[in-house]
């Protein structure tokens, strides 16, 4: 009815009709509602999970020292690169003389980084 032949295999290794075999262990489980366990023994052994949860750890030691490291190197990039902009700030600040110019005001524009003054290439051709 099925399409399944009798084969003969050891418990648990269907090696001749394993939809067969599952579908028998499926049917077991499903027939009771109840675990394996709880049919066999009466009672349900605990999962892995409750071990986890009662040994758990929030952090490992090791961690929180690499943590605490990178943090000070970080705090102390931060420090390092505020002061370099401070002192470049005072040298630029030193040597810089900010140009009076008004709105109106003639200038003399300087073309030496011009590369395109006659406009793109294929439109010169």
């Amino acid at each position: 009815m099925l399409g399944t032949k009798p084969g003969f295999s050891t418990a648990y290794h269907p090696q001749t009709d394993g939809l067969a075999e599952m579908m028998i262990q499926k049917m077991e489980n499903s027939t009771t509602g109840k675990s394996p366990s709880l049919v066999k023994k009466g009672w349900n052994p605990p999962l892995p999970v409750g071990y986890l949860k009662k040994n758990l750890v929030t952090i490992h030691p090791t961690a929180k020292d690499f943590h605490d490291m990178w943090k000070r190197a970080c705090d102390t990039a931060a420090k390092g690169i505020a002061e370099a902009k401070e002192y470049n700030k005072k040298r630029w600040d030193k040597s810089h003389i900010e140009p009076d110019l008004k709105e109106g005001d003639q200038v003399l524009v300087s073309t030496i980084n011009f590369n395109n003054l006659e406009g793109p290439k294929k439109m010169r051709d």
